[in-house]
């Protein structure tokens, strides 16, 4: 017990003496990365009131609940036809995993009448949701933390989306960081396994599978990444077994649906063009060509780190030429000089980050609640590559025009133009201001050894 005392004033001392030289650092902990988690601590606090807040004094707006909650009713009853289950916005267009969570809810709200208890829950999965981000930015540290007020509080809509719109795409999304989370710890198999478990609720998710594959035939080889698409399909096997029994086509056409045509009225980022160009099929044709040229050249000149051939990754990782140097002081220094080298988990998040934003960038159209869809990777999108102390401002000025243009209802043709300007502008610096090198580079051959003084030694 004595130790148990001991060790506990320890550690709240250790927790004072933080407090104290982060007050006296003011303007370090607000611009410093290593000050992530004090300011994430403060910001998940601050969360949890203005949650409790907007639930208890803005109106809930009825969307798609009710519709949920029929949908899984059905199931309940023991409908197995994956093509009879309904609600009043239509038929059910998501995968069985969405099911099985709703369902849940479905039960815990008292069959979908509690409105109040499930706003709790989306605010209760709201804070997970951002503990799972803020544990990603803690470990890639290229975030300057003042960045992470805009990403919580000042985001009207990303409220709306959790707790007044009872949306299944944050349940999607939470479930997807805490499969990168996982990547992050290199527990890939169990990073799969969830994230098909992300996929199984919405499939939005599969803007992050290009890069995914990417990674996985990076670490393992083609041979060594085929166990880990084993388990994302298994799960999705296993999942929808019980429909898969009764009407696997209707399933499968139901679930997976991709070319679901989606209504004009509600679009956000297509609205200055005329509702013909927007329902052509040949318009969808190049947005999908655009989005796979857009991965082709990411995955050969940004996320594709070595001199060699990419299709280096199908060897195994073992027989690869080994992409760093022998470590002598001169490499060292020239690694030091580096611009922006970055580390492996900033990499990770690199390559799936900007693979799902770019297909974002080239979605048919997106809705009020895809905004989630890559809300919370913004901020590293922006401050992934190297800022300078006046590129600070024009980044947070993004950050509020993107936010403008998703809080501008119904969309006008500035607010839709305004957005593809902004994503364009990040995709321009994601282009040219990032390192192709995720971790250390190798020095050129034709430069000679530096001098080194007998203290540099």
């Amino acid at each position: 017990a004595l130790r148990a005392e001991t060790e506990s004033g320890m550690a709240a001392g250790r927790g004072a003496a933080v407090l104290r030289r982060a007050w006296r650092e003011r303007r370090a902990a607000l611009l410093e990365p290593r000050y992530t988690p004090l300011v994430a601590a403060c910001l998940c606090l601050a969360e949890g009131g203005v949650n409790l807040w907007v639930i208890r004094r803005v109106p809930y707006t009825e969307i798609d609940w009710k519709a949920y909650m029929q949908e899984v009713e059905g199931f309940a009853n023991g409908t197995r036809d994956y093509t009879q289950l309904k609600g009043d916005t239509g038929p059910l267009v998501y995968p069985a995993g969405f099911v099985y969570i709703f369902l849940g809810l479905y039960y815990a709200t008292g069959r979908g009448s509690d409105i109040r208890l499930a706003q709790y829950l989306f605010a209760g999965l709201y804070l997970l949701n951002l503990l799972l981000v803020f544990r990603i930015y803690c470990r890639t540290n290229k975030v300057p933390p003042y960045v992470f007020f805009f990403m919580c509080c000042a985001s009207y809509r990303i409220h709306s989306i959790f707790v007044l719109r009872l949306f299944n795409d944050p349940v999607a999304m939470a479930i997807l960081f805490l499969a990168i989370n996982l990547f992050l710890e290199e527990r890939w198999s169990w990073g799969c396994l969830f994230f098909s478990l992300a996929v199984s609720v919405k499939m939005n998710i599969l803007l992050f599978a290009p890069g995914l594959l990417f990674l996985l035939l990076q670490r393992f080889g083609l041979l060594g990444c085929i166990p880990k698409l084993c388990i994302c399909a298994l799960l999705q096997v296993v999942l929808g077994l019980p429909f898969l029994l009764v009407n696997p086509v209707g399933y499968l056409t139901r679930s997976f649906d991709l070319g679901r045509q989606f209504q004009f009225k509600w679009t956000v980022n297509w609205r200055f063009l005329p509702e013909e160009v927007f329902q052509n099929r040949v318009f969808h044709a190049a947005l999908l060509l655009a989005h796979l040229a857009g991965l082709g050249l990411f995955a050969l000149h940004r996320w594709h780190s070595s001199k060699e051939s990419i299709l280096t990754l199908l060897k195994d990782p073992a027989k690869r030429k080994p992409a760093s140097p022998r470590l002598t002081v001169n490499n060292i220094l020239w690694q030091a000089s580096c611009v922006c080298p970055l580390n492996a988990s900033a990499w990770i998040v690199f390559i799936l980050f900007s693979s799902n934003f770019l297909g974002v960038c080239c979605s048919r159209s997106l809705h009020y609640q895809f905004y989630v869809w890559y809300f919370h990777t913004l901020p590293y999108l922006l401050w992934c590559t190297p800022t300078t102390k006046l590129a600070h401002m024009p980044k947070v000025l993004l950050l509020g025009v993107i936010e403008l243009c998703w809080n501008t209802y119904p969309s006008t043709v500035c607010s839709s133009l305004s957005l593809h300007i902004c994503h364009g502008l990040i995709l321009l610096q994601l282009w040219y201001g990032t390192a192709p090198t995720p971790v250390s580079h190798t020095p050129p051959p034709s430069r000679k050894p530096t001098a080194t003084s007998k203290k540099a030694q």
